[in-house]
């Protein structure tokens, strides 16, 4: 008898430490996972139950959450939320989270603030952080207006150059997070199936996360890399129409085949001025792929920032002869940029080489109105010494008068017109940054804005960047808590 329940107690002592060995590694180790987890029905009861911080950005409000009659929290974007969908995202019951929402999920819901297990935590009159974006309204509104208006897919991004503070972060096509969101499931649930079904894929952040060739707007780099290794603005290039790519029978010409300003050579400036493949071809070559790698590295080309959005590396792709380092010094081939890398790129010329990382929030502000997160400017990396970004600016500056002319403003830029696939519009770019302002802006138009093979970046998509510039304010200028 005494054997029986001395076995018996022994194995309820084994099941009961193999029960808290269980529970704590659930609650230690994955307590993340599944108190995450989609199916987990709680969370749904949760956020109802939270006042969830707001989202604004230069005074205007973007999410809130509203108590209904049953004394339950409903999310609502009620400004421009169209415009700023991609970057602000959406929190539906159905559906999930998504953009900012999901990025500061843990801030937005109070969840930093309270103390214990997920599992076992009070949700009784929790009330989130807010968010502070350093987005410009006004600089927003027309970013998407200029692409939407049009009909265009493509994206904007408008930023500081000193500080990398992102002023407009445009998508389109876009949505209205308000459907998604709704209460009502079956609303929601023809709002998702109307957006879902769209095949410009509106819930893709198209500025931060859809990887696109660059075409010339590359050049920049490119350009870089050769200034940054014994070539000038005076040094001699090729100015013939077409140039063969080395250890093949390719060859790869200039636009619409034209020589460079009338054959034989032509300068660094000249080339840059008048975008001439053939040129950048063989500088790139005769320079090699290791300082075209180093610097598509130095200017973010294959890096990823912490925005608390998702946003796409880019890619120099493999460099594995000649050829295909004379096809990617002309943005071709396997190089990708997305349209924030791009703006970044131009940024890193105009802050005279440091590239600053990008951010889109400003601050992150506790129910009490103090500030708990202050997002300072930080630099990523030293592209370029002061006086190759001189030269650089004075091309680009060369550059845009070219297109434009001087029209009274101090423009710099470069235009992109970008192949990706037979028988399909090119994609059309435009880098561009007013110094004096301090705002840096690129464009890309994808599959040529409806005008087909005849589409360039000159003509496409450089009046919206121009237009965006104009828009933006000073680094003096601007309103709100930035």
């Amino acid at each position: 008898m005494n054997s029986s329940i001395r076995i018996g107690a022994i194995g309820s002592l084994v099941l009961t430490v193999i029960l808290l060995i269980n529970l704590s590694w659930v609650q230690v180790f994955h307590e993340d996972e599944y108190a995450r987890n989609p199916r987990n029905s709680r969370n749904f009861v949760e956020a109802k139950q939270i006042e969830r911080g707001q989202i604004s950005a230069g005074g205007q409000i973007l999410a809130e959450s509203l108590v209904d009659e049953q004394g339950f929290y409903q999310r609502t974007y009620p400004n421009m939320p169209v415009s700023f969908a991609p970057v602000v995202g959406y929190l539906s019951d159905r559906y999930g989270v998504a953009g900012l929402e999901q990025g500061f999920n843990a801030n937005l819901n109070g969840e930093t603030h309270a103390t214990g297990s997920r599992f076992l935590r009070t949700t009784e009159k929790r009330v989130g952080d807010s968010l502070e974006l350093t987005l410009d309204p006004q600089t927003q509104a027309t970013a998407f207006d200029q692409l939407d208006s049009h009909g265009y897919e493509g994206a904007v991004v408008a930023l500081r150059p000193s500080t990398g503070e992102v002023l407009a972060m445009a998508s389109s096509p876009s949505y209205d997070p308000n459907g998604v969101a709704n209460p009502d499931g079956a609303v929601a649930e023809t709002a998702w199936n109307s957006i879902t079904s769209d095949p410009g894929n509106p819930l893709l952040n198209h500025a931060a996360q859809e990887q696109l060739p660059p075409g010339s707007i590359f050049k920049i780099i490119t350009t870089a890399a050769g200034l940054q290794h014994g070539y000038t603005p005076d040094s001699q290039l090729t100015a013939e129409s077409a140039i063969t790519l080395p250890g093949t029978e390719v060859q790869l010409t200039n636009y619409g085949g034209q020589t460079c300003g009338g054959g034989g050579t032509t300068s660094l400036h000249q080339a840059f001025t008048l975008s001439c493949n053939t040129a950048f071809v063989q500088m790139a070559t005769e320079l090699g792929d290791g300082p075209l790698r180093d610097a598509a590295t130095a200017f973010g080309v294959g890096a990823q920032y912490d925005l608390g959005l998702p946003n796409a590396a880019g890619s120099l792709g493999e460099l594995e002869d000649l050829a295909a380092v004379g096809q990617s010094a002309i943005g071709q081939r396997d190089v990708t940029m997305t349209t924030m890398q791009a703006a970044v790129m131009a940024a890193t010329v105009a802050n005279d080489g440091r590239r600053m990382e990008p951010q889109v929030v400003h601050r992150i502000i506790s129910p009490k109105m103090k500030t708990v997160r202050d997002f300072r400017a930080r630099q990523a990396a030293e592209a370029l010494s002061p006086d190759v970004a001189d030269q650089l600016k004075d091309l680009m500056r060369s550059s845009e008068r070219n297109t434009y002319g001087y029209n009274g403003n101090n423009y710099a830029s470069k235009t992109g017109t970008a192949e990706h696939g037979e028988g399909l519009a090119p994609h059309t770019w435009y880098v561009a940054f007013d110094e004096e302002k301090d705002v840096a802006v690129a464009v890309v138009v994808k599959n040529g804005g409806g005008l087909g093979d005849g589409a360039t970046g000159g003509r496409v998509a450089a009046p919206i960047g121009r237009t965006v510039l104009a828009t933006a304010p000073g680094a003096g200028d601007q309103q709100g808590g930035n």
